[in-house]
C-alpha cells in the first residue's frame, strides 16, 4: 500500500529528527513500518493538522490483557503541537475498547518523558533489537 510507505517514511523522518545518524535510522527501518493489515484493522491511524496534512501516525497491537503501542511518530515540524497527545489518547481508547487492561510501550529514550507525562510508568530497560548494547525504556499504563 502506497499509504503505508508514506506513513513509514514519516516514522523515519521523525526518528532522524532526534539526531540519529543515517546509518542508525536505516537500521531502524524494518522496525518502523506501518503494516497494511494494521491499517485495514484500524490499528494504525493518523493525526491531521488544521490543513488536513498528516502530522503523526500511531500503530497499536491489541493483545489479551496487554496491548502494545507499537509506533507513535510525529512530523518534526509538528512536534509540540499536541498531535502526539491526541494519538496517544486515541491509542489508549482503542486498546481499552478491545478489552486491553494494560498498554505496554517500548520507547525511544528521547520519548520516555512524553510517555511518563501521559501517565505511563517506567518498568525497566530492555535491550534494543537494532543495536547491541543499547537499551530502551519499557513503560506500561493501566487502562
Amino acid at each position: 500500500m502506497e499509504e503505508c510507505a508514506a506513513l513509514s517514511a514519516l516514522c523515519l523522518r521523525s526518528k532522524a529528527h532526534w539526531g540519529y545518524d543515517a546509518e542508525f535510522v536505516e537500521a531502524c527501518r524494518p522496525y518502523l513500518r506501518i503494516e497494511p493489515h494494521c491499517v485495514r484493522a484500524h490499528h494504525a491511524f493518523v493525526a491531521l493538522d488544521h490543513e488536513d496534512r498528516i502530522v503523526g501516525v500511531c500503530q497499536i497491537d491489541p493483545g489479551n490483557a496487554s496491548g502494545n503501542l507499537d509506533l507513535l511518530f510525529i512530523e518534526p515540524d509538528a512536534i509540540g503541537t499536541g498531535a502526539g497527545r491526541v494519538l496517544f489518547q486515541e491509542a489508549a481508547q482503542r486498546l481499552r475498547e478491545a478489552g486491553v487492561e494494560t498498554m505496554t510501550i517500548l520507547s525511544d529514550p528521547d520519548a520516555r518523558g512524553f510517555y511518563e507525562a501521559m501517565g505511563a510508568v517506567f518498568i525497566a530497560d530492555r535491550p534494543s533489537d537494532v543495536f547491541e548494547g543499547r537499551n530502551l525504556p519499557w513503560l506500561e499504563m493501566r487502562l
